[in-house]
C-alpha cells in the first residue's frame, strides 16, 4: 500500500504567525499519526477571505505552480465550507483538498475499536460530509474521505442524499441506546459506592501510560495524536479504597464544537466523575493545554472537581511555572505518584467517613450483608465480637448506624 503524501496550506492573519506554526507542527502531527507523509507546506497571509475559494486567485495560482506534476492530497490547515472545499478541488485540477476537521475524522476512523466507537465516527463523517454531497462524479470521490477515505468511503458518499439520512437517523438511535447503557451502569456504580477519577486532556500527554502505571495494566500507548479514541476503565486502589480509573479522548485546540459533541457519549465518564485528573504534558505549552481542556468540558457542561497534573516534569525547563497545586509527576519513570495519590485521596475524602464499628457475632450475618459497601482497613476478633477499623462511603454510612462506634 502506498504512503499517501499531503501538502499543507497554512493561513496566516495578522498577530497570529506563532499560534499559526504551533497548529501547523500539530498538522504535521495530525499527518503522520493517520498514517501519510508530509510533502511540504504553503504559507498564505489572508487580509481578506474569498467566499468561494477562501484564497485568493494569486495564491491558488501558486500553489497550482508548486503542485504541478505532484501526486498529493492539499490540507488546508483550518476549516473550509463544503463550496470552497469543491471549488479549490476544481481549481487545482482536481486534487484532492480537505480540512482539518476531515484529517481529524480520519484518524478518528483509523483509531475507533469498540462498535460505539465505529459508530461515532461514521455519524461524525456523515454529519460533516452530508452538505458537501454537491455536484456527481468527481466531485463526489474528490470528497470521500481523509487519508485514505477511511470511514464511509466513497462507496457510501456515491449514493443518494435520502440514504445518508437515513443512515445517519439509525446510527444516532444506535448511540441513544448505548448512551441509555452507559448511564445506566454509572448510576449503578454510583449506587455501589465506587468512585470514579477521569483522566482528561490534550491529546498525546500521556493519559495511557499514567492510566497503566497507577493501575499495572497494559492499555495500548504510541507516542501519536489521538492514539485512545475508545474509553479504557481500570480498577487501582489508594489506601485500600477502590476507585475506577478511566482514560477518554485527547482534545485538541479549536477542535470543532459539532466534532466534541458528537463523541459526547464517549466522555461521559469524565462528565460524570467524581474527579478528573487534567493531564498536561509539562516540557510544552502547558498552559495552552490546559486551557484548551477546561473551554471543551465546560462546553460539554463539565463542573465536577479536578486536579492539574503535569506530567513528563523529567522534560520540564529548569525555569518552568507550573499552575498552584498542580501535581508534577512523570508516568513514565513513576515519579511524583505518591503525592498524587495523597491528593487523590485527600479531593475525595470528604465523600467517605472513617469509622470504628464493633459487630456482635449473633450480627454477624447482618454485617456481612452490607460488607461490600465499605473497606475495611483493621480486624481484630474479640471474646464477642469484632472490631473493624473502616471506610464507609458517606451516602452508605447510615447503613452502619447499629455497629458505629464512632
Amino acid at each position: 500500500m502506498t504512503c499517501e503524501n499531503v501538502y499543507i496550506v497554512q493561513p496566516l492573519s495578522d498577530g497570529t504567525e506563532q499560534p499559526a506554526e504551533e497548529l501547523h507542527a500539530e498538522a504535521v502531527a495530525l499527518i503522520e499519526s493517520a498514517g501519510a507523509s508530509y510533502a511540504g507546506t504553503l504559507r498564505v497571509k489572508i487580509r481578506e477571505i474569498q467566499p468561494a475559494t477562501y484564497l485568493g486567485e494569486g495564491k491558488i495560482a501558486q500553489l497550482k505552480e508548486l503542485l504541478d506534476g505532484l501526486d498529493v492530497t492539499v490540507l488546508f490547515n483550518g476549516e473550509l465550507s463544503p463550496a470552497q472545499t469543491i471549488n479549490l478541488s476544481n481549481a487545482l485540477d482536481g486534487k484532492k483538498v480537505i480540512d482539518r476537521t476531515t484529517l481529524i475524522l480520519d484518524i478518528f476512523a483509523l483509531r475507533a475499536q469498540s462498535s460505539e466507537g465505529k459508530l461515532q465516527v461514521e455519524l461524525a463523517q456523515l454529519r460533516y460530509l452530508y452538505p458537501r454531497l454537491k455536484g456527481k462524479g468527481g466531485a463526489l470521490s474528490r470528497l470521500g474521505g481523509g487519508i485514505g477515505t477511511r470511514g464511509p468511503g466513497e462507496t457510501q458518499l456515491e449514493t443518494d442524499r435520502r440514504h445518508i439520512r437515513s443512515r445517519i437517523r439509525s446510527l444516532e438511535e444506535k448511540l441513544e441506546k448505548t448512551q441509555q447503557r452507559r448511564t445506566l451502569q454509572a448510576e449503578r456504580r454510583k449506587k455501589d459506592g465506587v468512585r470514579t477519577i477521569a483522566l482528561v486532556g490534550y491529546t498525546n500527554t500521556g493519559k495511557s501510560t499514567l492510566l497503566n502505571a497507577l493501575t499495572g495494566s497494559d492499555v495500548f500507548v504510541r507516542d501519536a495524536l489521538f492514539a485512545t479514541l475508545d474509553p479504557t476503565s481500570r480498577k487501582f486502589e489508594i489506601e485500600g479504597m477502590p476507585f475506577l480509573l478511566t482514560d477518554t479522548v485527547g482534545f485538541l485546540r479549536d477542535l470543532p464544537h459539532h466534532l466534541i459533541r458528537a463523541f459526547r457519549s464517549t466522555l461521559e465518564s469524565a462528565l460524570t466523575c467524581d474527579l478528573a485528573l487534567i493531564v498536561c504534558d509539562a516540557g510544552g505549552d502547558h498552559q495552552m493545554q490546559l486551557d484548551t481542556t477546561l473551554a471543551t468540558l465546560r462546553d460539554l457542561g463539565f463542573d465536577a472537581p479536578y486536579l492539574v497534573v503535569m506530567n513528563k516534569c523529567d522534560l520540564a525547563a529548569a525555569d518552568a511555572h507550573f499552575p498552584q497545586d498542580a501535581v508534577c509527576i512523570s508516568a513514565k519513570y513513576g515519579h511524583g505518584f505518591d503525592i498524587l495519590k495523597r491528593k487523590i485521596f485527600e479531593a475525595l475524602e470528604n465523600r467517605f467517613v472513617h469509622a470504628q464499628l464493633f459487630v456482635p457475632y449473633a450480627r454477624a450475618a447482618a454485617y456481612a450483608a452490607l460488607r461490600v459497601l465499605l473497606t475495611e482497613q483493621e480486624v481484630q476478633y474479640a471474646q464477642n465480637g469484632t472490631w473493624i477499623s473502616a471506610v464507609i462511603p458517606t451516602e452508605h454510612a447510615a447503613k452502619f448506624k447499629e455497629f458505629l462506634l464512632s
